[in-house]
């Protein structure tokens, strides 16, 4: 049963590195870090269980490394671990916010971060506790979109969110044309069809394949991830 008032009773909410930074050109943010800490302790609170998936943009991000001659695989790697300081950095946020919490990584590390383990995340998120997983797949050439989509699946998610700065998927950019088209609703099938970039094609074909729907918000309007997860929120669902 979904917790009171809610349509979603396990989430995974997939979270770029560049959302950390907030206005800054680099890093992270603290002020986003307790913004992100009070919406996740809300819809804690309210019995909804809450995993999680970072990217690491904001610190190194693999494609760029290797456009610039690096290897693919080694800046992969090293992508992989900024998601690792992204996640720490979240836990810290949500500790202090009084939210247990556990980071669960790809690559193991066992100084900061549990080893990956499906059953053991699951049973956290039955405790109350919020799972961050790190480190991608542990694998190169796989983005954290299609890490967050094999999380969703692998832990019987009700639903994937995708956090953005935007209330939903459009036809076009709204910031560059103000005519754009909000969908509610749309499926993977138009999405992949349409081109629009919603994830890369792996995750899409992960979520579509396994009937994961995903939310796609706004993450910078407080309060808003319960909003949406009660289906009052502006979003998009893909299904």
């Amino acid at each position: 049963m979904p917790a009171e008032g809610y349509k979603y009773h396990r989430v995974l909410l997939k979270l770029s590195g560049e959302a950390l930074m907030g206005d800054a050109g680099y890093g992270i943010d603290p002020k986003v870090i307790d913004d992100l800490a009070e919406q996740i302790k809300e819809i804690v609170e309210d019995g909804v269980q809450v995993a999680i998936t970072v990217g690491g943009g904001n610190i190194f991000r693999g494609v760029a490394g290797s456009a610039d001659g690096m290897d693919r695989a080694q800046a992969d790697y090293i992508g992989m671990l900024a998601t690792v300081m992204n996640s720490l950095a979240l836990q810290d946020g949500l500790e202090r916010h009084g939210v247990s919490s556990r980071v669960q990584s790809a690559i193991e590390m066992h100084q900061v971060a549990e080893t990956y383990i499906r059953l053991r995340a699951i049973r956290h998120m039955e405790k109350g506790r919020v799972v961050i997983f790190a480190a991608g797949t542990g694998n190169p050439y796989f983005t954290t979109d299609t890490t967050a989509a094999l999380r969703a699946c692998e832990i019987n998610a009700d639903c994937m969110m995708k956090a953005t700065k935007v209330d939903g998927i459009y036809d076009s950019d709204p910031k560059a044309n103000p005519d754009a088209k909000k969908f509610d609703k749309i499926s993977y099938l138009d999405v992949l069809t349409k081109e629009l970039n919603v994830m890369d094609a792996a995750a899409i074909s992960l979520c579509k394949d396994n009937d994961m729907p995903l939310l796609v918000f706004n993450m910078t309007e407080p309060g808003n991830i319960a909003r949406v997860l009660k289906g009052e929120g502006s979003a998009t669902l893909v299904y």
